[in-house]
């Protein structure tokens, strides 16, 4: 049976975008900026949920993923954390240089794939900017009257961003422990033994998300959440994933055929199927799709090993499949 004709889809995916200023800015640690986003017209901006983040396109081309750090009950204002990567590729040193008060800069989102899930306890653990989608989640979580500890890291206490104001507000909650003063955080201590009715959650560097999934595997299953800014090193274990196959997007009715040079997502961006797509790296879910027929390759960084397991959705940028045929509602 001859596969259906190629054809221009009709569809758009709509989500909040606009133009935003920055109200205002501050530097609270050394390399990072915290910048306050509002409606020019002083509009209320879309409700988000603790763990939420926005993408910030940025005028040199690039598009950022930013977590939500301020008030959640704040509709005025979007508040993000922004650490100055040596090594950026342009994001967070665009930003850094150009977005100063008064600067316009467009956005899109919020987006949550980080929910706070109701628990009577929390054990928060943040490394360096990981902080940012904390901070809200602390809030949430004394706002509830859940018990909570916090346990943040980083290179030393000037290049902790919020680190001092956590510490006063909640002397009896909050561990400031600063790398150079302290030396590598004390995760056996807090770690070691289970605790019931507790979920841990945690942002940072990869080297503390790895130590915190070691700590974490005598915990139960969906007691550890964690949020990556970067996408793991890839463990070379797609088992029998296919080099080439076919992929059919369900309500566009278009079938196309992905080869090893083009991931999934580019083949739909080249034949304007509606989806979006933001990190290319599998981190920040913006291109999640629903599977109905096949089994996907995940070689993402967000989703959790059950919903994995599941095969129920996979992020497009990243991953491939095992079967031949590949049906998405799409």
């Amino acid at each position: 049976m001859p596969e259906p004709a190629l054809t221009k889809p009709s569809a758009t995916v709509h989500e909040f975008a606009t133009e935003l200023v920055v109200r205002r800015r501050s530097t609270p640690a050394e390399g990072v900026v915290a910048l306050d986003l509002a409606h020019p017209d002083s509009q209320h901006l879309p409700r988000w949920e603790p763990g939420a983040h926005i993408d910030v396109m940025l005028s040199d081309g690039l598009t950022r993923q930013y977590s939500l750090c301020g008030d959640s009950g704040d509709l005025s204002v979007w508040r993000i954390g922004v650490l100055l990567d040596p090594n950026s590729r342009g994001g967070s040193r665009y930003v850094h240089e150009n977005l100063n008060e008064g600067a316009a800069v467009r956005v899109r989102g919020p987006r949550n794939h980080f929910p706070l899930v109701d628990a009577p306890r929390y054990r928060f653990i943040a490394g360096g900017i990981g902080i940012t989608p904390i901070v809200p989640m602390i809030d949430s979580a004394q706002q509830a009257g859940s018990d909570w500890t916090l346990l943040y890291g980083g290179r030393t206490r000037a290049s902790m961003a919020f680190g001092q104001d956590l510490a006063e507000r909640y002397p009896d909650r909050v561990t400031v422990w600063p790398e150079d003063e302290r030396g590598l955080l004390d995760l056996e201590s807090l770690l070691k033994y289970p605790e019931d009715n507790t979920l841990v959650y945690c942002c940072g560097p990869e080297r503390l998300l790895s130590a915190v999934e070691q700590h974490c595997a005598p915990w139960p299953a969906g007691a550890l959440h964690i949020e990556r800014f970067a996408a793991k090193a890839p463990t070379g274990d797609d088992g029998e994933a296919l080099e080439s196959f076919e992929v059919v997007c369900h309500r566009s009715g278009v079938t196309l055929e992905v080869t090893s040079d083009m991931s999934i997502l580019e083949t739909l961006e080249d034949a304007s199927i509606p989806i979006m797509g933001s990190c290319y790296e599998g981190v920040c879910g913006t291109c999640e799709a629903r599977v109905l027929e096949g089994i996907p390759v995940h070689r993402d960084s967000m989703l959790t090993d059950a919903e994995k397991a599941t095969g129920e959705v996979m992020l497009i940028c990243v991953s491939g499949s095992r079967t031949k045929r590949l049906v998405l509602d799409l």
